[in-house]
């Protein structure tokens, strides 16, 4: 029927609204302040605020909780520990079968920086924090993890006993006859890659408002969940409760996504339980550096890839083994990442022979979750990586090499080795065309000039295939074909949309698809005005989902750049029926045959005599006013619904064949770089992408994902890494230690487009908005390994790495120096040295440093010093570093006495946001006036929390926090002031060790 509609429209010269860049639906609101996001939207009366207590440890057994402070504060409804919450729901999902348990909080043993230990629940969410710093939680920390290969080694600390080694999942695979392709090729090439750990970082951070009805036993909840809702099933079987008992809902709006907010579903349980337990409705909003340091990120992964090449470049075989770090716990859907891509595997190349090795870890570090590009990436570095290394290995150019190896173009579909049919495509023409209207060949001429005058410029290029619209059985080729077997088929995609016709005839559209700022209403106002011949500002587009009322399945959510090819093609089948059925009851009132008709400018008319025609609204709203005239043959036209599942997407067979995506989109990338030689800061000249994504339904939405895709792939390219020291701290916890681009540091790539429609998806489109995510990472770094010449490159290629490359190491610092004292591998160190002069005799200043009213009186911050011994010291403080306050309790003993001349302070603190350990010598001399010289020394490690936001804040603060105790010691002692922001030790330390010891 559109068909026929397109054809009626171009033979009146109209063109269709899709493939039209008009002006975004969404817009209007967003762009003035009047979005509807999840904390801007009204909670009911009694609602309750909760914040969540996290571990400061990567791997600790938690010895006690003690709540019971918090609990009396005036305001706190409840605060809930693990055995509280496990006590109404069950474990989540694991994503392999192991005797393992996954929990939304820590129960008796946390294994991430991060992790819950408690739910506080107040009502507000300010009195809801200040409990949180009134839980004395006891540690017994553990050795941690961090690097996958080391998680596999002999010796490393075990994350879960169900999980011996930290081994979750072993596979093997082989395609074909990998080992003959090795043996008799004339050229073998293999590569190392540790792809890093980074995270999207959406300018919304999770939200969650839960209630619990006690009389069915059944929960509501709103939550910026982007699905996909496979993961509702999860969230009732952990709420032990059917699925019909659970009730999800989406705000109108989400800001941003790109994968992460599947991420919610723990938190989802969590803040449910507590709404149980309280028996009122709960709201949580995680804040940014909740966000940063345990929402969700990516994998990391090592991977050896090797190939068997021919003389002339031609790639015979791959042999992939990969270990994929999937964080403390594998939270369902993991490892989706390492398998949505199985079938991709060769790339665009044509190989036919394929080995695999893939292994799941575990380590001390936040679990991980979908990515925008889910994937792609860690697949793509090493690939695209090696195809560099051969072609100047055998000294031919990287671009022939990549051509040489390309699908040819008469071969689609394509059965890759490892499965994936891929739909459509031609690889050289877009080649062909991105190197015409890229200008490579001025590109090349730069660089040439560029180098004749020693500058570091190089070229790089990559081709990649974009998956879209995954199967949802790929994640089941982790099982063997037995375990198959036994658990049964799973596979497909499905997309759901809903089409209604109101009693005045307007048209309304419904899908089961969460946009996170992808347009989605503009598009689906442009596909079905095409059907119907009106205009988008006909056609109303709700994007919300409520689980209880809409129709939805499994495999329903945006993910995997489904919209396009997969929903807005459902809302396309869902208005031609209802096009046909108003077809048919337009037919019997214009006395034409119902082929005859068709839809165009709001009417419904005869094709050969357009003057007989009915207005569209008074046909559509027929069924409501008048369903006995209805013609027997048309049926209803109130409201239609379609589920949608394509053929092509099958389970894994019997040799772990998958076809892990329906479509498959084609891009083509090279870009200039230059590298200034004294900053090593890499600078893009030009960066050219092409790409062929089916179908373009709107061609300003696609460059602008487009641009998205491209300028986060430039963070992970050029600055985003998850960064953990060695004992599990997180180091990357704000904003000015993770760094992100901006405006001004992301250029203009220059975009070009090809067109082979999918042959698969009833539009022809493709995904596009996770493309430059695969791509553009490798690209950049190929062009980095071309302008230093080197042939290994790590990602992100921040100036300090590649000064390594360029310059070496670092030469050791000159001898005769002070030497610190070793320090804890992986400790975020603080060290100082300095003076002080207070009024007072040493005797006398001795005295008020061991007197703990004195000590209470003049530590900032200092809540309660306890004198256990005359050398031994507790104390509670509160601190504020950078963006955050924490309470700490201090432990403090004095060593190596010499009263009233020099004293050797040790100590620790612990607390919500980090802990640690510090040391330090103090000394007191007269200073001939009366007065008392303060020479000190002092070494400390933190870890935790603070290690991570307030890492490059600590030497500042700790300077201004000691200047506030000497500043109140000379006051208490009656005159005199710090000098070059002296330290008293034991003040420092009950509150260095509540700062240098609090901050660990």
């Amino acid at each position: 029927m559109l068909q026929a509609v397109k054809s009626a429209n171009q033979e009146r010269g109209d063109e269709p609204w899709v493939g039209r860049s008009i002006e975004r639906i969404e817009d209007a609101a967003l762009l003035s302040g009047r979005g509807r996001f999840i904390d801007d939207l009204g909670v009911q009366p009694g609602t309750l605020h909760a914040t969540i207590l996290r571990s400061p440890h990567a791997h600790a057994d938690i010895l006690s909780i003690d709540t019971e402070a918090a609990k009396r504060l005036p305001g706190v409804a409840a605060v809930l520990t693990g055995n509280d919450v496990k006590a109404v729901t069950t474990s989540l999902v694991v994503g392999v079968k192991a005797p393992v348990e996954c929990w939304p909080i820590a129960m008796d043993r946390v294994r991430y920086v991060g992790e819950p230990v408690a739910v506080i629940v107040a009502t507000d969410r300010a009195r809801a924090e200040d409990a949180a710093e009134l839980i004395n939680v006891e540690y017994r920390p553990r050795g941690a993890v961090i690097d996958p290969l080391g998680a596999i080694a002999p010796g490393a600390p075990v994350l879960h006993d169900g999980f011996p080694g930290n081994l979750a999942s072993e596979r093997a695979f082989r395609y074909g006859d990998p080992e003959e392709a090795f043996a008799e090729a004339p050229h073998r090439f293999s590569i190392d890659i540790k792809y890093p750990r980074n995270s999207c970082t959406p300018i919304e951070t999770y939200g969650v408002v839960a209630s619990h009805d006690a009389g069915e036993d059944a929960y509501e909840v709103l939550a910026n969940f982007q699905g996909p809702f496979s993961i509702h099933t999860v969230i009732a079987r952990a709420l032990k409760v059917p699925g019909n008992r659970l009730r999800l809902r989406t705000p109108p709006d989400s800001g941003g996504s790109f994968g992460v907010k599947q991420g919610v579903f723990p938190y989802i349980v969590l803040i449910a339980a507590a709404a149980r337990v309280t028996g009122r409705p709960v709201k949580w909003i995680e804040d940014r550096l909740e966000h940063l340091t345990a929402s969700v990120s990516a994998t990391n992964r090592a991977t050896t890839l090797a190939a068997a090449v021919a003389a002339d470049g031609k790639i015979l075989a791959l042999d992939w083994d990969q270990v994929e770090d999937c964080g403390a716990h594998l939270r369902a859907p993991e490892p989706a990442t390492l398998y949505r891509m199985h079938g991709n595997l060769t790339g665009a190349y044509d190989i036919h022979h394929v080995k695999i090795r893939n292994r799941v870890v575990v380590t001390n570090k936040t679990p991980t979750g979908l990515n925008r590009g889910f994937g792609g990436p860690q697949v793509y570095f090493a690939l695209e990586r090696l195809v560099q290394r051969i072609a100047i290995g055998l000294g031919l150019d990287p671009l022939d090499v990549i051509k040489r190896n390309l699908i040819d173009a008469g071969a689609f579909p394509y059965r890759t080795a490892t499965g994936a049919l891929l739909d459509s495509g031609n690889y050289q023409e877009a080649i062909v065309r991105a190197v015409e209207h890229g200008r490579l060949a001025e590109l090349k001429a730069k660089r040439d000039e560029a180098r004749a005058q020693g500058r570091l410029y190089g070229i790089g290029f990559t081709a990649v295939v974009e998956p879209s619209v995954s199967n949802m059985g790929y994640i089941t080729t982790v099982l063997t074909a037995a375990e198959r077997r036994k658990a049964g088929p799973k596979n497909g995609a499905q997309a759901t949309a809903t089409v209604g016709l109101d009693p005045v005839g307007s048209v309304t559209v419904h899908v089961a698809s969460v946009p996170q700022g992808q347009g989605h209403r503009t598009v689906l106002s442009q596909v079905v005005a095409d059907v119907f011949g009106l205009q988008p500002k006909d056609i109303r587009v709700n994007t919300e989902i409520d689980t209880a009322k809409d129709a939805w399945s499994i495999a329903s959510g945006n993910y995997a750049s489904r919209f396009a090819a997969a929903v807005a093609g459902t809302a396309k089948i869902a208005a031609e029926r209802v096009a046909g059925r108003l077809a048919r009851i337009a037919a019997s009132q214009l006395n034409v045959e119902a082929a005859d008709i068709v839809f165009a400018k709001g009417f419904v008319a005869s094709r050969n005599n357009p003057e007989n025609r009915i207005a569209f609204s008074r046909v559509a709203a027929l069924s409501h006013w008048s369903p006995g005239s209805l013609p027997d043959d048309a049926g209803q036209t109130i409201r239609e619904t379609v589920f949608w599942t394509p053929p092509e997407l099958t389970p894994p067979d019997e040799d772990d064949r998958i076809n892990s995506s329906l479509c498959h989109g084609f891009i083509f990338d090279f870009c200039g770089v230059e590298i200034d030689r004294v900053t090593l800061e890499t600078r893009i000249d030009r960066y050219v992408t092409m790409h062929d994504c089916g179908t373009i339904l709107h061609p300003g939405m696609v460059n602008g994902q487009i641009r998205g895709g491209f300028t986060q792939a430039l963070g992970a390219a050029l600055y985003e890494e998850y960064a953990y020291a060695e004992d599990g701290s997180f180091l990357t916890g704000t904003l000015a230690d993770y760094l992100l681009p901006t405006t001004t540091e992301v250029p203009e790539p220059e975009i070009f487009h090809m067109e082979t429609p999918s042959p698969f998806t009833p539009l022809g489109a493709k995904g596009v908005g996770e493309g430059n995510c695969m791509s553009t990472p490798v690209c950049i770094a190929n062009a980095v390994a071309d302008a230093l010449g080197v042939a290994d490159i790590t990602l992100p290629l921040v100036p300090a790495r590649l000064a390594e490359l360029v310059r070496g190491d670092e030469p050791p610092p000159p001898a005769g120096g002070a030497t610190a004292p070793p320090a804890r591998e992986g400790d975020r160190r603080l060290r100082g040295e300095g003076q002080a002069s207070v009024k007072g005799a040493p005797e006398q200043v001795w005295a008020m440093l061991l007197d703990p009213a004195t000590l209470q009186s003049v530590i900032p911050g200092c809540q309660r010093v306890d004198k256990v011994t005359d050398t031994h010291f507790r104390a509670d403080v509160t601190l504020g570093i950078g963006p955050v306050t924490g309470r700490y309790r201090a432990d403090v003993e004095l060593f190596d006495l010499d009263p009233p001349h020099a004293v050797t302070l040790r100590g620790g603190a612990t607390g919500a946001l980090g802990f640690g350990h510090a040391e330090g010598r103090i000394t007191l001399a007269p200073d001939g006036n009366g007065g008392t010289k303060l020479t000190y020394s002092y070494d400390a490690a933190i870890g935790g929390k603070v290690a991570s936001i307030g890492g490059r804040l600590l030497d500042g603060a700790t300077r201004v926090i000691i200047g506030q105790f000497f500043t109140a010691l000379a006051r208490k002692a009656g005159g005199g002031g710090a000098e070059g922001g002296g330290f008293s030790l034991f003040a420092l330390l009950a509150k260095i060790a509540s700062l240098f010891g609090g901050r660990r």
